[in-house]
């Protein structure tokens, strides 16, 4: 038996100790030209190219902290009855039509978990499927590795998000089952979806929520996650009266796609450093800046401030910033920040990860004096971190980038060692 987790995120650059990941598998190909941009890609991966970038990921990651595999946290699952009842009848409601409902209540097990995430092909045994130009009964969960999107750790509290896109809706099932009913987890979940206040424009997804500190969060608001789904969240916030809170929420383009989260744009890499694209988060824009002050259970104030860095520094955390694609060039860091050259991911203060792709910014990076380690070096033991306390592991990722996410996307902390 497995001793039970109690998640916890206190930071966003605590010492990682426990992950969920999902290793991309035939979903990610479940797709043609014509559906990709419902699928919310802008074009389609080579599944064994990204794979073997991704079998590099999970191993580095690996070396760090214990990484846990949705596919086989949903197995387990849904060898809990009820789970999987409730699972099954959820997403069929969704459907809005129960007809799969027997289909899927036949499959065992294994055969349930991987047609849940890669979805199911369509019978042609009547009139309407064989008319129809749907491929499949129960849609591919193609952005599935991104595992950041679905479900979020505030302190001990676990979010569940609220997609904006209904393609995603059945990751935030699958999440939601699995912290409230598989064995090895013990916290308290809050799902919109299952709260009164659910109404239709609340959306939130974890690319968007960055915990700065316990007491601080910062909010991307954007085409991702709505003012009402950042207010859900305030409300939550809300219901512990000694505490005191701070949000610090950014306002994002809506296009190009590239700026889907606000950890596209801006992640934490140190104590005293942080990624960021510069044209979004501190040049002069029409992309505002708001801080809700929460205290004693109430909304104290919310006001203007001039932007994300100030308002970090005016509550204690006073952060240099490293800017995504250097300094020289635009062009450069428009191109960078496309392929998440801005979506670090920590595995503990001044250690992260990072797409190796983005030269300009690993360039940036060693200017403000982080070791540069090739994935592929780091795990053949031909170069280790040396004497710095700052170092990036850079990763292979031309194919995986082209899925729009880098390496904070694909990781959903869990657990991170409280300092």
């Amino acid at each position: 038996m497995r001793d039970k987790i109690i998640p916890g995120i206190y930071s966003e650059i605590d010492p990682l100790e426990t992950v969920i990941i999902h290793t991309p598998g035939p979903e990610v190909e479940n797709m043609n030209p014509e559906n990709a941009e419902r699928a919310l890609y802008s074009d389609i991966l080579n599944l064994s190219v990204a794979g073997q970038e991704y079998k590099q990921f999970n191993n580095v990651l690996s070396k760090f902290a214990h990484t846990l595999e949705v596919s086989d946290l949903l197995r387990e699952v849904l060898e809990i009855p009820p789970a999987r009842e409730a699972l099954l009848k959820k997403i069929c409601r969704s459907k809005e039509s129960g007809v799969i409902l027997n289909q899927l209540e036949s499959l065992d097990n294994l055969a349930l978990s991987d047609v849940l995430i890669q979805g199911m092909p369509k019978n042609y045994d009547t009139l309407s499927n064989f008319l129809s130009k749907e491929r499949f009964s129960l849609k591919p969960l193609h952005n599935f590795f991104f595992t950041r999107d679905s479900a979020v750790v505030h302190t001990d509290q676990i979010y569940i998000s609220k997609m904006a896109s209904q393609v995603r809706a059945r990751e935030s099932m699958i999440m939601e089952v699995i912290f409230n009913h598989h064995p090895l987890f013990s916290s308290e979940v809050l799902y919109p979806a299952e709260n009164a206040m659910a109404f239709e424009k609340i959306w939130y997804e974890g690319g968007d929520i960055l915990t700065a500190r316990e007491d601080i969060l910062v909010i991307g608001k954007g085409v991702r996650t709505s003012s009402r789904g950042i207010d859900f969240i305030v409300e939550s916030l809300k219901q512990n009266k000694v505490s005191r809170k701070h949000i610090l929420v950014q306002e994002l383009p809506s296009e190009p796609e590239s700026f889907i989260h606000l950890d596209m744009v801006f992640t934490f890499l140190n104590r005293d450093h942080c990624m960021l694209f510069e044209p979004i988060i501190l040049k002069n824009n029409k992309y505002q800046t708001v801080h809700i002050d929460i205290e004693n259970g109430k909304v104290k104030s919310i006001r203007y401030i001039d932007d994300l860095l100030s308002g970090l520094e005016s509550l204690g955390m006073s952060l240099k910033p490293i800017l995504t694609g250097g300094t020289k060039d635009l062009w450069v860091q428009e191109r960078e920040q496309w392929h998440s050259g801005a979506n670090f991911f920590a595995l503990a203060p001044g250690k992260v990860l990072g797409y190796s792709r983005n030269e300009y910014t690993m360039e940036e990076m060693s200017k403000h004096g982080y070791e540069i380690i090739n994935a592929k070096d780091f795990l053949d033991g031909t170069k280790v971190p040396g004497s710095k306390d700052q170092f990036v592991i850079s990763l292979e990722g031309s194919e995986l980038a082209r899925g729009g996410g880098g390496a904070r996307c694909m990781t959903m902390p869990i657990v991170r060692q409280r300092n």
